[in-house]
């Protein structure tokens, strides 16, 4: 007894196993909307970074100002430069730099405004300071920076343009 196997019957042309070019194309689409929209997610997450970190950086600055008023027993100032979005600490060469799209204000004693643009925030050798503000912003994001002129103490907020913490 043999058994003889037939093959199928062919029903038209066999279809390829294969991908057509416009499924290529619909693929290539999504993956590109893809990416843009996580890189439009980065990239606002870049400017709160950015803003937050300077505005800790300044804090640091501050603090940093504060102790060395205290250990030095003579007045150390934090110079504000706002023309230049920067500041320096004194009895240092650095110069820290503030991104340009971050907009600084500051409020300080009028006898420590040194220019036009220009201002600073001085600690004393008892801990205490002029006091003041620092405001930076960026788009809707918005840090605060309160001295007090008690303590000296920097205390850092982070606050949005409509009011709301």
């Amino acid at each position: 007894m043999a058994i003889i196997a037939h093959p199928a019957p062919r029903l038209g042309f066999a279809r390829s196993q294969g991908f057509t070019l416009i499924e290529l194309i619909v693929v290539l689409v999504i993956v590109v909307l893809g990416f843009a929209a996580i890189g439009i997610s980065m990239s606002s997450g870049h400017d709160t970074a950015e803003i937050k970190t300077a505005a800790h950086d300044i804090v640091s600055a501050l603090r940093f100002a504060r102790g060395e008023a205290l250990m030095n027993h003579e007045a150390t100032t934090v110079d504000f430069d706002l023309d230049n979005n920067s500041y320096t600490v004194s009895h240092r060469q650095r110069v820290y730099e503030i991104p340009k799209a971050v907009s600084l204000t500051v409020v300080t004693a009028q006898s420590e405004l040194t220019g036009q643009g220009q201002g600073s925030i001085r600690f004393f050798p008892d801990g205490s300071s002029t006091g003041g503000r620092v405001t930076l912003e960026r788009e809707t994001a918005k840090w605060q920076i309160d001295i007090n002129w008690l303590t000296g103490a920097a205390e850092l907020n982070d606050t949005f343009d409509d009011g709301h913490k």
